[in-house]
């Protein structure tokens, strides 16, 4: 068996082609173009590129945006007060805090005072407890963007078994609540899991997000099944792996990500979709 490859840049640029036209069909009616803002602090490389991407793909798109790359010795109190300053901005509908911060600064205080309704990331309490709750508002990104791979692939997921391999609170843990929301029966592996072999082996669906490559051989696959590859790691020569050793995985899945190019470009155009979200529950 090989397996289909599901190719989130291409999924994602006609995604963002369908939201370009929704913001022209706003702007012709006379609305608002959705804003966004992204908060940069330090000079972390990765990060720097990561944000160039979202400028990019709201250019593309025709949002506002407005990106604040501030110093990396910010105290906690000024960042907490760019984040005030953009909740009352009423051209901003969704702010966004680049991640990881410097050490100095707590990742949860400042994701607990950005308003929930313009969280586009989907990080806050409030959403991820109205997913948990089944009445999903501004959802995380990754697990959106991962549950547009699983829409693509045409296959119906309720009652599938999924396991999710990491129980991080930006991607394992929300991912859980959404397959759980599909109707699929779900385990979540993580360091403390016994027989992560054993819940792979078993799972019609595979969402690994560890960030460990190599992590999951291809011969734990189950024949059919569909392996989606969160984890992304650069090696010293620069070159970047997956959680999943791709080539084995392949020879078993029927549907597999790749790294780069799989679950990444998705986690972006689920951001776009949450910016028009949060616009248009401004205006209803």
């Amino acid at each position: 068996m090989a397996a289909k490859i599901l190719n989130g840049n291409a999924i994602s640029k006609d995604l963002r082609q369908e939201i370009r036209q929704l913001v022209e069909s706003r702007t012709s009616e006379g609305l608002r173009i959705p804003g966004l803002a992204v908060l940069l602090v330090g000079n972390d490389p990765a990060s720097e590129i990561y944000v160039k991407h979202k400028r990019r793909d709201c250019e593309e798109v025709g949002f506002h945006s407005n990106v604040q790359h501030l110093s990396a010795n910010i105290t906690q109190e000024e960042l907490e007060k760019r984040v005030a300053d953009l909740n009352r901005d009423t051209h901003i509908d969704g702010i966004l805090v680049q991640l990881p911060l410097p050490a100095h600064i707590d990742p949860a205080r400042v994701i607990d005072r950005i308003d929930p309704a313009k969280d586009v990331d989907g990080h806050h309490p409030y959403n991820i407890g109205r997913l948990a709750l089944r009445r999903p508002a501004l959802r995380s990104c990754t697990p959106k963007g991962v549950m547009l791979l699983l829409e693509h692939t045409g296959v119906p997921i309720r009652g599938l078994d999924a396991t999710v391999i990491g129980a991080s609170n930006h991607v394992g843990r929300p991912m859980g609540l959404e397959l759980l929301l599909a109707g699929c029966t779900v385990t979540t592996a993580h360091k403390f899991s016994r027989d992560t072999r054993g819940a792979v082996a078993s799972a019609d669906i595979v969402v690994s997000a560890v960030g460990k490559p190599g992590l999951i051989p291809g011969q734990w696959i189950k024949p059919g099944a569909i392996v989606i590859d969160v984890g992304i790691t650069r090696d010293a020569a620069g070159k970047l792996h997956g959680d999943v050793v791709f080539d084995e995985a392949a020879e078993r899945a029927s549907w597999i990500t790749p790294v780069p190019g799989g679950v990444g470009p998705m986690t972006r155009v689920a951001m776009l979709q949450n910016t028009v979200t949060a616009a248009e529950r401004v205006e209803h």
